[in-house]
């Protein structure tokens, strides 16, 4: 069984006295309802699972609820086995199916015998469509595939590794070289399988390439579907978008053209195609900035942006037959660059950070660009030897206007720092996050004030 940090999560949020439903969204196949099925099942005594896309019945007798007394006793004479008052988590999966369930939840919520958990898939879209989000009453949590270290813990890398790994971190010194070129193969490997669950226990399993790719050929078939589904309307648009990721990709700056797709077509007409595809979380989209300065989303150019897949491992597999034998024996003949931007942008994402890129005549172009610890951090990621050549990076630290104390340059090298650069082996982008906030208690003393 695969680790997850959503399980983690799950534990965390789930307290016996809580009086708030769960939402988890995310793409296709990252694994939503495998972890809230194990959840459910080892920590309550009674657990109920409503699948509102696969039980025809399930949905119409839901969607026709006029109450949360009704409904509750639609999910009564729905559920396979007991509701116990306090002791059942009630799981509504494919809820992009019946939105109006969204709604509902907040009654549910407040009649108090139960705790839920919802999920689907593209719901990015779905809740637009929702008429009154129940705010206080549901959380929504993104979840996506497995990040790199939820792929090196899979694949048998231990606790301790991974406190050395931290501690070299936060100290910028060197790693043991041994440990260091395990991590990078590993890190090849990563780059080729990807994070889809299916896809890493597939590999687990077997050691098969052959039947990796296979599995992923799957789940990009299911995306195709997914995309003539639920967007009637600009599926085609949607689907040559999606289609044209791994080439625009390949483009020297990435960036993604829109004459590519349409000679003749404006931003603004494809605009909704490009934000559907982002939502629906097969993408991510990176913008670019006018400036490297804060705030970043007020300086976002929404016509400039590069588009990168959710997972690594689908992009790998959209290239040439072959690409992934060459990954793992470390061609030097292949341009790596934009599978490890897909790896980083990924990664990144998966700590919740908004990504960025800036690209200016004037001083170059800037791979990524994010706000850490409320402070600007540029990002350059290099896949071949000329790691020392970043012209844009010298020119942004040396402007006084953007006040940027320190970038990273991810490679394929050990640690070291020049200046104010510091190079990190592309596995350690794992411990790029922001710090966690601990609980701040501040209290006024009002006692001098007259009563």
């Amino acid at each position: 069984m695969l680790k997850r940090k959503i399980s983690d999560y799950l534990e965390s949020y789930f307290t016996p006295n809580r009086r708030e439903a769960l939402l988890i969204t995310g793409a296709r196949q990252v694994g939503k309802s495998y972890a809230i099925r194990e959840f459910g099942k080892s920590h309550y005594s009674s657990f109920i699972e409503i699948n509102l896309l696969e039980d025809s019945i399930a949905r119409t007798s839901i969607s026709k609820a006029s109450n949360s007394k009704d409904l509750l006793l639609r999910i009564t004479a729905i559920a396979s086995q007991p509701l116990i008052k306090g002791k059942t988590l009630i799981f509504f999966d494919e809820v992009q199916v019946v939105p109006e369930i969204v709604t509902a939840i907040k009654f549910l919520v407040e009649e108090g015998s139960y705790q839920y958990v919802l999920s689907g898939s593209l719901l990015g879209i779905g809740l637009k469509r929702i008429s009154s989000m129940p705010v206080g009453y549901l959380t929504v949590k993104e979840m996506y595939p497995l990040n790199l270290e939820e792929f090196y813990r899979a694949c048998g890398i231990s606790d301790n590794i991974f406190s050395v790994l931290e501690e070299a971190f936060k100290a910028e010194r060197e790693i043991d070289s041994i440990i260091h070129r395990k991590l990078m193969e590993l890190f090849r490997l990563y780059l080729i399988v990807g994070g889809m669950p299916a896809v890493v226990q597939t590999y687990l399993d077997t050691n098969d390439i052959k039947k990796v790719v296979n599995k992923q050929r799957e789940i990009l078939s299911m995306y195709v579907e997914d995309i003539s589904q639920y967007d009637i309307n600009n599926k085609l648009y949607i689907k040559d978008i999606f289609n044209l990721i791994p080439a625009e990709l390949n483009n020297p700056n990435k960036r993604f053209i829109l004459k590519n797709l349409n000679e003749n077509t404006k931003f603004s007409r494809l605009e909704n195609s490009f934000i559907w595809i982002r939502e629906a979380g097969v993408a991510i989209g990176v913008y670019n900035i006018e400036e490297p300065k804060l705030p970043l989303e007020l300086a976002k150019l929404r016509n400039l942006f590069k588009l990168f897949s959710n997972d690594v491992g689908l992009l790998a597999c959209q290239y040439a037959d072959g690409i992934q034998l060459r990954i793992l024996n470390n061609d030097i003949d292949i341009n790596y660059g934009s599978i490890y931007e897909n790896a980083v942008a990924e990664e990144l994402y998966s700590h919740g950070l908004k990504l960025y890129y800036f690209n200016s005549k004037k001083q170059g172009e800037l791979d990524f660009v994010i706000k850490l610890d409320d402070k600007i951090l540029p990002i350059e990621v290099k896949s071949g030897k000329n790691y020392l050549r970043h012209n844009a990076l010298k020119n942004v630290i040396e402007n006084k206007d953007y006040e940027i104390e320190k970038a990273y340059v991810l490679y394929n090298e050990n640690i070291k720092r020049v200046g104010n650069i510091v190079y990190l082996p592309i596995y350690l982008m794992m411990f790029i996050k922001n710090r966690e906030i601990e609980n701040l208690i501040w209290k006024i003393d009002l006692s001098s004030l007259p009563q």
